[in-house]
């Protein structure tokens, strides 16, 4: 991120980290989760990110920023790890204004 001197900060506030992860445990997001993806999401990894923000705030602790620092990796790297469903379009179908022939039987 930046040099390893004072100016570094974390990438989130340490109050971000914490309620995401009181988010992640609640019981709607797990029924949610459960149901969107078939398990329970794994909550362990807010709650390290934000032990990691805490003793960086505390300590300066160079084993805290790059936990951080690699976790926020991470996760910028699952989240581009997924194509989109549609393909987009550069340009309009040629028959958009025509009426859809919602009244003829197929």
């Amino acid at each position: 991120m930046a040099d390893a001197g004072g100016s570094w900060r974390p990438p989130r506030p340490c109050e971000d980290y914490w309620g995401e992860w009181k988010h992640c445990r609640g019981l709607r997001h797990a029924f949610h989760h459960y149901y969107a993806h078939g398990e329970l999401p794994a909550c362990g990894r807010w709650r390290e990110d934000y032990e990691a923000c805490r003793a960086w705030e505390r300590h300066r602790a160079a084993a805290a920023q790059e936990a951080l620092c690699k976790s926020e990796r991470a996760r910028v790297m699952e989240s581009q790890k997924y194509a989109p469903v549609w393909t987009l379009r550069k340009s309009p179908p040629p028959d958009w204004y025509l009426p859809l022939d919602q009244d003829k039987p197929n």
